[in-house]
């Protein structure tokens, strides 16, 4: 049934199309919640303005840019009463470009993938998880759900899988120890000294 109203995509769900010449073959990756950063720690997001996604904003509350973490809703029917949603490291994600872009040479056609790591992680765990990797508490406060927000969010990432013979390899702890180790290093992002 449809209202004509735009439907919302599901929190935190991104959409990317990787195609191969005169329209022969092409690929949408639907991925969830990119996260983390480079190895390196050179490399690693700094979004401008107040960040809507949960990771970078508890970076920045960690480093002190920003003085506290809304938790919107802790009455939800998860088993911590916090949202829950998938997330993927961006090197995960990098690999699930480059699987993509190999099965493009082999097929004709369209295809969609969902690329995550199948395993929700509420945002009380994220937030266990980050103060972990920072060592420290993170200030953090309950706020009222958001209009739009669901309860859980996670892919099925078996297609990705089978087809593309792509799985997930980082898990929330090496997800978290990346963004910190790149956040703690430039505290005020890319425009710091």
């Amino acid at each position: 049934m449809s209202t004509g109203a735009p439907r919302p995509r599901p929190s935190g769900c991104s959409r990317t199309g990787v195609g191969a010449g005169a329209g022969r073959a092409a690929i949408a990756l639907r991925y969830f919640n990119p996260v983390g950063a480079h190895a390196s720690a050179r490399l690693g997001e700094d979004p401008r303005g107040v960040p809507e996604n949960l990771m970078p904003f508890m970076a920045q509350v960690a480093t002190g840019r920003r003085p506290v973490l809304r938790i919107f809703g802790d009455d939800w029917p998860t088993p911590d009463g916090t949202g829950i949603r998938d997330y993927i490291h961006v090197a995960d994600l990098a690999r699930a470009h480059v699987a993509a872009l190999d099965r493009l040479g082999v097929m004709t056609g369209f295809e969609v993938y969902n690329i995550g790591t199948g395993r929700g992680v509420s945002v009380r765990q994220m937030l266990a998880a980050f103060e972990r990797a920072a060592g420290r508490p993170i200030p953090h406060e309950i706020a009222p759900r958001r209009p739009g927000d669901i309860a859980e969010s996670r892919a099925d990432c078996t297609l990705a899988e089978r087809v593309l013979g792509w799985r997930a390899r980082h898990g929330l702890e090496e997800m978290v120890q990346s963004l910190w180790a790149w956040q703690s290093a430039n505290p005020q992002g890319y425009d710091g000294d």
